[in-house]
């Protein structure tokens, strides 16, 4: 993947973001942080490597968003082994859009696995299309950046990013969890409080 990064530049960080969200196995965490590195040695421009992989994110994303709606659960099953899409990831990134919904695009995107995954159940639930764009966007653009960032920072030193990402990662989970729960129990106190204020 780097002799790609290395050799086709933009074109290469495109294509390959791309395809680990349309959920070919494809770790992000070494395609990004090799362009941070390529842009400190000025063969890249960091701002650009960032934005074609988001947009790159975002293509690949609605490639599996496609798949999932219009072949549901049954197409995943019979499909998914084609790209490497094992059953129990799957599972998982059904798990988490049922559990946290719409928020979980977004979310899902800072976390490694079920960020590959997550579009399937989302377009499998029908999730519109210019907001499940939006969430795309906006939660692949600090995991694209951060990797960036981090791999332009340490230079050689680039590969301990890939140790490092699983355990952001539970952290991040975390978090996340502890947002949307929080938005939810803000959510229902103020529709308690219209109802009451209403009786």
């Amino acid at each position: 993947m780097e002799h790609l990064v290395q050799t086709f530049g933009y074109f290469a960080i495109f294509l390959l973001m791309a395809a680990e969200s349309a959920c070919i196995p494809i770790p992000s965490e070494v395609v990004m942080p090799f362009a941070g590195v390529l842009a400190s040695q000025g063969h890249l421009e960091l701002v650009a490597a960032i934005l074609v992989g988001v947009v790159g994110n975002v293509v690949g994303s609605l490639v599996a968003w496609a798949v999932g709606r219009a072949g549901g659960r049954p197409a995943l099953r019979r499909f998914g082994r084609l790209v490497w899409l094992r059953e129990s990831d799957l599972d998982r990134a059904e798990r988490w859009f049922a559990a946290h919904g719409e928020p979980a695009v977004f979310f899902s995107r800072l976390l490694p696995v079920i960020r590959t995954f997550i579009s399937l159940p989302a377009g499998a639930a029908e999730m519109p299309l210019g907001r499940f764009s939006l969430y795309t966007a906006a939660g692949s653009l600090p995991w694209s950046a951060g990797l960036a960032i981090a791999g332009f920072a340490l230079g050689e030193n680039w590969r301990v990013i890939d140790r490092y990402v699983a355990d952001v990662g539970y952290v991040v989970a975390v978090v996340a969890v502890v947002v949307i729960v929080a938005f939810f129990v803000r959510r229902a106190r103020r529709t308690r409080q219209g109802v009451e204020a209403q009786a």
